[in-house]
This record gives C-alpha cells, structure tokens and sequence, in this order.
C-alpha cells in the first residue's frame, strides 16, 4: 500500500507554507471559503484575491507548477461567471431580453462576482494541499482533530490506490487491444472496461480490508502513530494570514455598501 507513488503531491523543498501541517492548510482554505461564500459581491472578493497574492508566494510551489495544476480553475471561473450573467436576477438597465436570458447591470456585476469568488477560494486551496502527502493529512486528522482512526486510515489506503486504478485501467486497455476487442465500439469498450474495473476494485478493497484487519488497524484500542503530528510558528502564521485575509476582504467589502449576504434573500 505504501510503496504507491503518489503523483499529485508535488515534491518541493519545504518552505514557507508547504512545510506548514496538512491540517492547518485544512483549517486556512475553510476560513478563506467560509468568508468569501457569506457575500456575492466583487469587493471582497476582489480584496482577498489580491491579498492572496501574498500567499501564494509563500506556498513554496513554483510559479509554473501552480499555473499549471491552476489551469482547471482558471477554465471553471468565466464559465460560472457567463452563467450567472446570462441566467441572474436582472435588476437595473436591462441589455438582452431573449427568452430565459436575462443580461442586465445586475447579472454583470454578479457575473464578475462569481469568476472573482471562484478564483479567491480556488487558487489558494490548490496552491495549500498540491504539497500535502496523503499519509502527513492522515497523521493530522487523526491526531489533530481526533478523528476515527479507522476513518482515517480507511480513506488513506483508499487514496493510495488510486494511482494503482489508473495502471489498471492502461493494462485493461492494453489487455483489450491485444485480444483485439477494442477496435470499434467505443462508448461499448468503455462500458465493458469500467466494469472490469469495478470488479478489480471490488476485489482489491476486499484484500486491503482483510489485510488491514489482520495487522489490528481496525482494533477498538487506542492506537499509535508512528509519526507525530504537531503544529508550530507557520501553522499559527498560516491560520492567522487566512483568517486576516477573510476579515479584511468582509470590511473593505461592508465598507464600500457592496455586502450582499447570500442569505439575504
């Protein structure tokens, strides 16, 4: 189970955040969304996404790196924002009136709104966990938050094998091809080759549960843990700069009359 390598974690030198605990990070990106999710307006979210500059820079991950595994984010945020332009509340000039489409002051502003919002809580989340190891996270949950172990560990073995379903997947199709019954039917081949591979998965969760089993993971006794979870100075730092961001982002927000609280109505 251990000896699975784990590709999304990216391997940098642990500097400022990335060496921070897993579930601080945990704790950062929820006081960020938990601020950002209480109003739809472009001031606050504006003001965090600047802020949030800052801590980026000071995730440890190269600039390349985190514009990369970003780019889904950056693809998702005008798509949610030409939703809501062309579907939102209209509310003062009306610009296009066509059947369900509604294009007014109101939509743009919530329209930019949205991609602003979806950028604040994004970015900062990818950039926090693209440097946590599963086993760190784990080791933090159970330790930290006191979470069930065997949630805990469950998930965690869960995890690992995720990569192994990916080779699975390839050898499948590899295995296919060769017995030459992958050459037509596409949407049949990948009805049949996910099958497959329920299957495999089925019967390799059986064997990891039993073998956990018998190594007493799933013992009603307090556990050890090889590895201590603690929490020092860039966990405090970490989890004051999120929620400093948060409040700051909220007051420049009700400062400039633009709070529109999402529960408002």
């Amino acid at each position: 189970m251990t000896a699975v390598a784990q590709r999304p974690v990216v391997r940098v030198p642990a500097r400022g955040f990335a060496a921070a605990n897993p579930v601080a990070k945990l704790g950062a990106s929820a006081l960020l969304a938990v601020a950002l999710v209480l109003s739809l307006d472009w001031v606050s979210a504006s003001v965090a996404l600047a802020l949030e500059s800052v801590l980026l820079a000071a995730c440890g991950v190269p600039w390349r790196t985190l514009w990369i595994r970003t780019l889904p984010i950056w693809a998702a945020a005008p798509f949610a924002g030409l939703t809501v332009l062309l579907y939102g509340r209209p509310e003062g000039r009306v610009y296009v009136s066509w059947l369900l489409v509604q294009i007014s002051d109101g939509s743009v502003e919530l329209a930019i709104a949205t991609v602003l919002r979806v950028l604040a809580i994004g970015l900062p989340s990818v950039a926090l966990f693209l440097t946590v190891d599963p086993t760190d996270l784990a080791d933090g949950l159970a330790q930290r938050l006191r979470l069930p172990s065997r949630f805990v560990l469950g998930a965690l073995g869960g995890l690992r094998l995720v990569t192994l379903f990916q080779e699975d997947w390839r050898a499948l199709e590899l295995a296919r091809r060769a017995r030459g019954v992958a050459d037509t039917g596409r949407v049949r081949r990948f009805a049949g080759q996910a099958f497959a591979l329920l299957v495999l998965a089925i019967r390799r969760g059986s064997t990891l549960a039993t073998a956990m089993e018998a190594r007493a993971f799933g013992a009603p006794v307090r556990r050890t843990w090889a590895r201590a979870s603690r929490f020092g100075a860039v966990d405090a730092v970490l989890l004051a700069s999120s929620g400093l961001i948060g409040a700051v982002a909220v007051a420049a927000s009700v400062a400039a009359g633009e709070w529109n609280f999402v529960g408002g109505g």
